[in-house]
């Protein structure tokens, strides 16, 4: 990426009172956020409030902090470092489908410098308690071992507890040339939160990857981590739940991935242990019931298919646009599209994302979309 396209997805990010949905929709009417810098006040007037058209105007703080750090944290280590916008082919498909996609991602890992465009694997979320019990944790390294075993990339959040042991896990099953295990992390990639992972995150490095939506510098603010879990769910096929007391970010994870129309599974625990209480609640809410890793396995293979994608860029849409005819109005998966439509898979979700940032198309729950009315 150049450095002035770099310097200007920064700023995007950075730029006060713009969130992450209306900075979608300016790129979807502007291109991409050169032309959004250089476009006149009035016409950011027509996709922006006031108060964010005069945030856009101005210069953000520690934009030109930011974009030096950024440049020196990706000069060292050259091939093992990226920064994919949400413009680029090398995003994650599966995070195309969910409500909230981040602009950019942040990439760390030394199996980055192969060549060709990044292949993002099939994957399976294991999450749970930062206190485990003792089979809690033997439980989350036993199904991720079993799941990188069978050729599954395992994604976690590298906190304590099941966290680090399903990241453990992976890295022990997976073969060598495979993508172990992807660590979603809450604060800026020149960090490493908790401390105690230091290693691990080390170790995730060499053999899969580490991915965070936040800017270097960002410290662990409470706040991101509920929100990085829809990143988790949203990467993976399925979530498994191992152990998780009622109020936790493990159900988080698990209610936004029912939300995002991927699979939740969860172990059953003791009627007696405040971690199993998550879980069982959550297998009273229709999540499926494991006791072994290939009971998920068999699951997403015969039961399931891959998440539909859907997003990058901006065209207008109108009353002759195949997929908008092809969708009708009533909600549609993205199977059902593309058997109508027969368009190949990257084509569809671009074409989608555009449908999208344009109005002509909502995304609805459990990943269906719906043509919208113009008129």
């Amino acid at each position: 990426m150049a450095p002035r396209e770099l310097r200007a997805w920064l700023r995007l990010a950075l730029t006060p009172q713009v969130g992450r949905t209306t900075a979608r929709r300016l790129l979807a009417a502007l291109g991409l956020p050169e032309q959004v810098f250089e476009a006149s006040a009035a016409a950011l007037s027509q996709l922006a409030t006031p108060a964010q058209v005069a945030a856009l105007r101005a210069k953000p703080e520690g934009l030109d902090a930011l974009a030096d750090r950024t440049d020196e944290w990706l000069a060292e280590a050259p091939g093992q470092r990226r920064l994919v916008t949400l413009a680029e082919a090398d995003y994650p498909a599966a995070l195309l489908q969910i409500e909230d996609p981040p602009l950019m991602l942040w990439l760390a890992g030394a199996r980055l410098h192969r060549a060709g465009g990044l292949c993002w694997p099939e994957a399976i979320a294991v999450v749970g308690s930062r206190n485990p019990t003792p089979q809690g944790k033997l439980n989350a390294h036993a199904f991720a071992r079993s799941f990188a075993a069978s050729g599954w990339t395992v994604v976690s959040g590298l906190a304590l507890g099941v966290d680090g042991a399903a990241h453990e896990g992976a890295l022990e099953g997976a073969g060598p040339e495979r993508l172990a295990t992807l660590a979603v992390v809450g604060t800026g990639l020149d960090r490493v939160y908790p401390r105690q992972h230091l290693d691990l995150a080390h170790r995730i490095a060499e053999r899969g990857l580490l991915i965070s939506e936040y800017p270097l510098g960002t410290p662990p603010l409470s706040e991101n981590f509920p929100l990085r879990n829809r990143l988790i769910s949203g990467l993976s096929r399925g979530t498994l739940v191992v152990e998780a007391a009622l109020r936790s970010g493990s159900l988080i994870t698990a209610r936004i991935a029912a939300e995002q129309g991927r699979e939740v599974f969860a172990i059953p625990g003791s009627i007696h242990s405040a971690q199993a209480r998550g879980c069982h609640a959550l297998l009273k809410q229709g999540a499926k019931l494991v006791e072994t890793a290939q009971d998920v396995l068999d699951e997403l293979v015969t039961g399931h298919t891959p998440p539909g994608p859907s997003q990058p860029a901006s065209v207008p849409a109108d009353e002759l646009d195949p997929v908008l005819e092809a969708a009708g109005f009533d909600p549609v998966s993205f199977d059902a599209l593309q058997a109508r439509t027969g368009l190949p898979t990257q084509t569809l979700q671009a074409h989608l994302l555009e449908l999208e940032l344009s109005g002509a198309l909502a995304r609805l729950p459990g990943g269906l979309f719906q043509r919208l009315a113009t008129t």
